[in-house]
């Protein structure tokens, strides 16, 4: 898809609702950017609605900046930012302290606090800690099983099942 304002290719795909019916917006980078940049009204509100978001998210990252946080990886589970931003969902708990700096202003946006307040599960942290452990060996065993090293992925693979039957 093209640019509505130029013929770049048009990586921000922009809906804003004006008079009660959705307007939707195909632009590149730097036309993203001039359209979300744009001056606020005299009144001190932004100009928009896409514009207020912009300034609240810091849309004005640079491709190369989105792209290294895009290869941040978790050390326990392997997930990378990009995934977690194509499939909306953590891997394990430990994306939040990996991914912190990013997780933080999203959070705060959606649920209006950053650390949690309500219902805790039942599970005693020693699950928590043994899930985490599951995670980090299945992640090890498809690793060694792609790199074709089947005699680590049988360790591990007995690892996994020490550490479901608690024996571990």
């Amino acid at each position: 898809m093209k640019c509505q304002k130029c013929e770049k290719t048009a990586t921000f795909h922009i809906t804003e609702l004006t008079g009660g019916k959705p307007q939707e917006l195909h632009l590149c980078e730097e036309c993203a950017r001039e359209y979300l940049t744009q001056p606020d009204s005299s009144d001190g509100t932004p100009a928009s609605l896409a514009g207020a978001l912009a300034q609240q998210l810091a849309v004005g990252q640079t491709a190369a900046d989105l792209a290294r946080l895009d290869q941040q990886a978790c050390p326990v589970c392997g997930i990378t930012f990009f995934e977690f931003r194509n499939k909306g969902r953590l891997g394990c708990p430990h994306d939040y302290v990996c991914f912190e700096k990013e997780l933080d202003p999203l959070l705060l946006n959606i649920h209006g606090e950053t650390r949690h307040v309500g219902k805790h599960p039942r599970r005693s942290a020693a699950d928590t800690d043994s899930q985490t452990q599951l995670i980090r060996l299945r992640r090890e065993m498809k690793e060694a099983i792609a790199a074709e090293d089947y005699e680590r992925a049988s360790e591990l693979r007995d690892e996994i099942r020490q550490v479901k039957e608690g024996t571990g």
